[in-house]
């Protein structure tokens, strides 16, 4: 088995995911995402994923490069959503009345709950600790990459709909400030915003097979009101 195979390899025990039997694909739209991450890590297991934002993507693959509000009525299954934090993060609060005198807040709140209020089913938003939290509610979690893997620490918040917590696949050790110490450089922003990939496997591996957890709990009232057999 290839590294990547082991990676997305559907373990239940470990990820809380799909059991054995395969998942019925799920249409997944990673909205906000050039890296690809997110979405490959969805369509290793077999979905079918699509990324989008204004740039075009930095992995092949089906990526729209466009305005996400252009693909907000498909019927899909899943939106996974990194609206733009640059105006909403409390790291930059020192601008934050700058930033509601010429609109660019308010512009960024419209837009994050634009994506919250999708006609989409299972949706989650992720951003780092911002002013969401006091502007709309507090997130549903709060994960960490060390929780998934990645000796590292960056507080990231996630709004969820229709969706379960994030159960920690590989606790490690390490708690390294290594985004937040990068020395400025022209592709800092980029790899602030990559989603690591121990936490896009886990969203795939948990709430891709997720479809299929609702199937089996909604049919367990009517086993339960069978007769026993004894």
């Amino acid at each position: 088995m290839s590294a990547t195979d082991s990676l997305f390899a559907l373990d239940s025990a470990a990820h809380g995911g799909c059991p054995s039997a395969p998942c019925s694909p799920l249409r997944v739209l990673v909205a906000c995402e050039y890296s690809g991450a997110v979405r490959d890590a969805f369509r290793a297991l077999g979905h079918d994923a699509m990324s989008c934002d204004l740039l075009p993507t930095d992995a092949d693959g089906p990526h729209y490069c466009g305005d996400v509000r252009d693909l907000l009525d498909y019927p899909w299954d899943i939106m996974i959503a990194h609206p733009p934090c640059t105006h909403l993060s409390v790291s930059g609060a020192k601008h934050f009345e700058a930033k509601r005198m010429d609109g660019r807040q308010q512009s960024a709140v419209s837009f994050f709950m634009m994506l919250a209020r999708a006609p989409i089913p299972k949706i989650a938003i992720e951003n780092p600790v911002c002013i969401m939290s006091s502007m709309w509610r507090k997130p549903d979690q709060v994960i960490q990459p060390w929780q998934f893997g990645h000796g590292e620490t960056k507080a990231t918040c996630l709004w969820l709909k229709g969706l379960p917590k994030l159960r920690p696949t590989n606790i490690v050790e390490g708690r390294e400030q290594r985004i937040f110490k990068m020395p400025p450089s022209a592709d800092r922003w980029k790899e602030r915003s990559k989603t690591f990939a121990g936490i896009a496997a886990a969203m795939a591996n948990q709430w891709g097979g997720f479809r299929q957890a609702n199937v089996k709990d909604q049919a367990q009232p009517e086993n339960q009101n069978q007769p026993s057999k004894t």
